[in-house]
């Protein structure tokens, strides 16, 4: 097992591609026969449907950036933690912690899972 802090983790990937909200680029990084899961939400199977869930998704906010702080890498999965800011369409801001899992096949992501609660986001 190997471990990485935030400085020597390549932002410039998975992460850059979310966080310019861009569906096309993101689902770049997955198998075609992906699984994607977000929170409780049910899984989501393949890049066409995982495009369509994210793309949903970019649609009810204005912009997201992630604060990486830990990655650590076991064969090949990978445990990322960090905080993702979020900006709401009215123009608040709300930082959440996470910790995602990705499993590679090869170079690509075939089950990239999302542990958060993002309810608060929605909150009233």
């Amino acid at each position: 097992m190997t471990t990485a802090h935030a400085a020597s983790f390549d932002t410039g990937g998975v992460f850059a591609a979310v966080d310019r909200q861009d569906t096309a680029a993101f689902v770049g990084f997955l198998t075609d026969d992906a699984v994607f899961r977000f929170g409780s939400a049910p899984p989501v199977h393949g890049r066409d449907a995982i495009a369509a869930a994210v793309a949903g998704f970019f649609g009810t906010i204005a912009g997201l950036s992630h604060a990486i702080s830990t990655v650590v890498m076991d064969g090949s999965t990978q445990f990322i933690e960090g905080e993702v800011t979020y900006t709401r369409p009215d123009g608040s801001q709300l930082t959440l912690p996470f910790a995602n899992v990705f499993e590679y096949e090869g170079e690509l992501i075939a089950r990239y899972k999302i542990y958060m609660d993002i309810n608060p986001l929605y909150a009233t």
